[in-house]
């Protein structure tokens, strides 16, 4: 009789074995600041609005499973126009692995910029898609004749860009971009997950090129617990997801509290606006310690680079000293040094730095 772990080994594709889970550190007790997550939450007032709202919903009942409210809510808060649809997904992640889903025909590849955002790879690995990163160049732009070439040898069947990047918090340029969509066999997602805090969009192409879409959520406008992802784009393109969305993937509590957070509008870009605030005053601040080197962001974190210490023991003595971030070292490469730090409240960044400057 085989023991369990040979029908394991049997059964389960071994490029799944090969993988490792996606790892989400414990943060009890830490200030947590390795996730970028907006740190401000909502005032009492607004709260106890949002929670009348929750008190009517009617969790019996199965959800409006086209979310028809919010997606009406977001194409008022965003302009979009009529011809563009839009399609909503638990949390991008779950966006990025429906529009997959349906290129998964055999031989298909996927293309993205490296270092990126990890789910790309992940995801296209997990249904049998062959990835191909394009490494970016030394100072993390991205390097239009490697992607050129790329798209000729590989005819991608989906290019992926983190618009900013993640986690180079950098803007590609848009000629750049245009000129990769442009020779794009394929589809071309623009994930703008921190678009708010770079102020840039492609939304305003969509339709002029026939394969792109845009993708958006509001995980870091401080509903990260909603888990809300949204694709945009031509009606063709999501008519053709929506038949691999599973049924009534967001669930009525996240409908609602989207619904209303929208309607609140206000609200979350002024802490997006505080928040691009407390960024520079931070970078500032990591740029007058010796022994860094830290790069300028369009996002809600910074990147730093310790060059006179191991970036694991400074990961380690600021997590001794009850301060998480993300230590990016072991990716090795262009990350080799290298660690994240997700912009907080002044008094999580006076606590970071505090620690910072004892682990140097």
């Amino acid at each position: 009789m085989s023991t369990i772990n040979e029908k394991v080994s049997k059964l389960v594709r071994p490029e799944i074995r090969a993988l490792k889970a996606y790892h989400v550190p414990d943060a009890i007790g830490l200030i947590k600041l390795d996730a970028m997550e907006n740190p401000y939450t909502w005032p009492e007032d607004i709260r106890r609005a949002w929670l009348k709202v929750l008190h009517d919903v009617e969790l019996n009942r199965y959800p409006d499973p086209g979310a028809n409210a919010v997606r009406s809510r977001i194409r008022a808060a965003w302009q979009i126009p009529d011809n563009l649809d839009i399609l909503l997904g638990n949390g991008s992640d779950e966006l990025i692995q429906i529009v997959l889903m349906s290129l998964s025909m055999p031989g298909a590849v996927v293309l993205a910029p490296t270092p990126t955002f990890v789910m790309y790879e992940m995801i296209a690995t997990v249904l049998g898609l062959k990835f191909v990163g394009v490494p970016l160049r030394p100072d993390y732009s991205l390097d239009v004749t490697a992607m050129l070439e790329a798209i000729a040898t590989h005819q991608p069947a989906a290019i992926f860009f983190a618009y900013p990047n993640n986690p180079t918090c950098n803007l590609f340029t848009r000629d750049g971009i245009e000129r990769v969509i442009e020779a794009s066999p394929g589809l071309v997602v623009l994930d703008e997950a921190y678009y708010a805090f770079a102020r840039a969009s492609f939304i305003d192409r969509l339709g002029q090129y026939d394969n792109l879409l845009v993708m958006r959520t509001l995980s870091k406008q401080g509903l990260a617990g909603l888990r809300l992802g949204m694709l945009i784009g031509p009606a063709p393109w999501l008519e053709e997801f929506n038949k691999v969305r599973l049924p009534y993937n967001n669930g009525s509590l996240a409908q609602a509290s989207a619904d209303f957070a929208l309607s609140h509008l206000e609200l979350l870009d002024q802490q997006v606006e505080q928040i691009r605030e407390d960024r520079e005053k931070l970078y500032e601040s990591l740029t007058r310690l010796n022994g860094l080197q830290v790069w300028p962001s369009q996002t809600n974190f910074l990147l730093f680079r310790t060059l006179n210490r191991d970036a694991d023991e400074v990961f380690e003595s600021l997590r001794a000293r009850g301060v998480l971030i993300k230590n990016l070292n072991a990716a090795g490469g262009m990350l080799q040094g290298c660690l994240r730090v997700t912009i907080g409240t002044p008094a999580e960044t006076s606590a970071f730095l505090e620690a910072l400057e004892a682990a140097l």
